[in-house]
């Protein structure tokens, strides 16, 4: 193992650390600074995938401004002194066998279709950096299905966003 693969590794168990300790952590305040970690985390594997312009877009736009105003608004609310509140609602059963069935699902197809024996292709550190993986993004040998697949969960995160705002 080289060194940089340790590094990998430091950095991915701080960054699914991190990401656990945001969903299970019942103070928002201290969720919202999870979330920052688990942000830096991933802005530090961009900085080992020579992905440099990823990486400082990953620290301005997520941490300097969506997580600050995350935090602003969690601050500006009554909630923050009251996380007495039930980490878990009475449907916890329900989203996890559904999100088990569909990670087995996810599994099952890309088997059967070979998905996970194909190899990526290996992206320089040349200047080129940004317009290989624009190309790499939406290529169907590429990454193309790992990029629907986050926008699938952006998606869900912003329905479920906009669920939790919701007036009762």
């Amino acid at each position: 193992m080289t060194g940089m693969d340790s590094l990998f590794l430091i950095f991915a168990v701080i960054t699914l650390i991190s990401a656990f300790l945001v969903v299970t952590t019942k103070n928002l305040f201290h969720a919202a600074l999870w979330l920052i970690m688990t942000l830096f985390g991933v802005a530090a594997i961009y900085v080992l995938l020579n992905a440099f312009y990823l990486a400082v877009i990953q620290v301005i736009v997520y941490i300097g401004a969506i997580a600050i105003l995350m935090i602003f608004a969690i601050m500006l609310t009554q909630r923050v002194m009251n996380p007495s509140g039930r980490i878990f609602n009475k449907n916890w059963i329900i989203a996890a066998l559904l999100g088990a069935f569909m990670f087995i699902g996810l599994v099952i197809i890309s088997m059967q279709t070979g998905a996970s024996k194909t190899t990526l292709p290996q992206i320089s550190g040349q200047l080129d950096t940004v317009s290989e993986l624009g190309q790499a993004l939406v290529s169907p040998n590429a990454y193309v299905i790992p990029f629907e697949v986050a926008s699938v969960l952006l998606l869900a995160a912003l329905i479920g966003a906009i669920f939790v705002s919701r007036k009762r």
